[in-house]
Formats: C-alpha cells, sequence, structure tokens
C-alpha cells in the first residue's frame, strides 16, 4: 500500500524545439517511446530533476544522422509518478527476477531464445541497446496486472554510468534518475526551464 507516489517532481525531456514549442502550445502531445531497447519499456522518458542531462542528451542525440532532433531542446514538466514500478523499492527489484523467469518459460515454450543487452555500436562502453530489460519490465508490467494489481502508471529507475568522477570514486559522471511515464495523465504540467537568477519572460497581451 506505500507504492503511490503522489508527490510532485520534475522532469525533462530532451526533444527537437519545433516539437517542443508544438507541445508547449498544445498542438502536440508527447510521444510514447515504443523500441524493443528502450530501458524501462515504453513509455515517455524524462530525466527526473536533472535539466543538464536533458540539454547533453538532446545535444548528442541531434548528432545523429538518423535523429529528429534538428534544434537540440529541453522542455520541463511537472510529474506525479501515482502507481509506480520504482526499481529504487525492494518489493519491484525482488519482483524483476519473477518476471524474467516467467518470461524466459513463455518464450522456451514457443520456442524462442531471450533477448539479450548489447552494444549499438563495438566502440560503446556500455550495453544501452537493453532489448532484454526492456522486454523484463515490459512483462513484468503485464505480470502484475494478471496477478490482481491496478496497472502501473510509470516505472522509474536509477542507471549508473560514465568515468569515475575521481580515481577510486564510487561515483559516475553519468549516474541518473529516469523515468518513463505510461499514463499521460501523470503529466500534470509542461513548462520552459529557466535558469537560477534568470527572469521569467512573459508574452506580451495581444
Amino acid at each position: 500500500m506505500y507504492n503511490s507516489k503522489p508527490a510532485v517532481i520534475y522532469g525533462f525531456h530532451g526533444i527537437d524545439r519545433e516539437a517542443a514549442l508544438n507541445i508547449l502550445n498544445h498542438k502536440d502531445q508527447f510521444l510514447h517511446s515504443n523500441n524493443s531497447y528502450d530501458w524501462l519499456g515504453q513509455g515517455i522518458y524524462f530525466w527526473e530533476n536533472n535539466l543538464e542531462r536533458a540539454k547533453q542528451y538532446a545535444k548528442k542525440d541531434s548528432e545523429r544522422k538518423e535523429s529528429s532532433i534538428k534544434d537540440p531542446f529541453v522542455l520541463g514538466s511537472v510529474i506525479e509518478l501515482g502507481n509506480c514500478m520504482d526499481l529504487l523499492d525492494q518489493r519491484y527489484i525482488d519482483f524483476l527476477p519473477v518476471a524474467y523467469e516467467d518470461l524466459k518459460d513463455i518464450l522456451a515454450q514457443e520456442g524462442k531464445t531471450m533477448p539479450v543487452n548489447a552494444k549499438f555500436y563495438p566502440s560503446d562502453t556500455d550495453e544501452s541497446k537493453r532489448e532484454l530489460d526492456c522486454a523484463v519490465i515490459r512483462h513484468a508490467c503485464t505480470l502484475w496486472e494478471e496477478i490482481g494489481n491496478p496497472p502501473f502508471d510509470s516505472v522509474r529507475a536509477v542507471f549508473i554510468e560514465g568515468d569515475e568522477v575521481y580515481n577510486g570514486a564510487k561515483f559516475y559522471t553519468g549516474s541518473h534518475i529516469q523515468i518513463a511515464i505510461i499514463n499521460h495523465d501523470c503529466i500534470k504540467g509542461i513548462f520552459l526551464p529557466r535558469e537560477a537568477g534568470q527572469k521569467p519572460v512573459f508574452a506580451e497581451p495581444k
């Protein structure tokens, strides 16, 4: 009964500027990511309380030839996680291996093999093509409902990435908390992020 997370958090979404402004002006909406390698399964992805990392992501993604981000930008969102599969909560950490074993049995009966996590490119330092994790989390969401629980509104996890921040450290340059919003209604508002000390800019009335 303690898994509901009503507290508001700020999420930051790296995106193309034109697409961001269309969402901000209610001409469009966030789209669910639904790739087989998404780290937390399907959902709308945000960096939790991490504006700078969202900026870094948008810029890096824009450098890919096939990227949809032409002009890197960041949108902020006010979010309630609702019924969250929080992978910082021991209850859900313990549930993932259950989902893994169940999925493995199902695929074995179908004559299929389990997906694996892999690198996108040989030069990558991390297995960021996480088809195994994506499949397990998706199955965990389904299995959770099948055993009589309410559906998840969101998924949340911490990721340890990058290099040691100093020699021998257990803190890493790319560590972050990522959230995937499954239920659009968790997004309570959208805003343009501002820097500390920056004066708000108000639109002149027409």
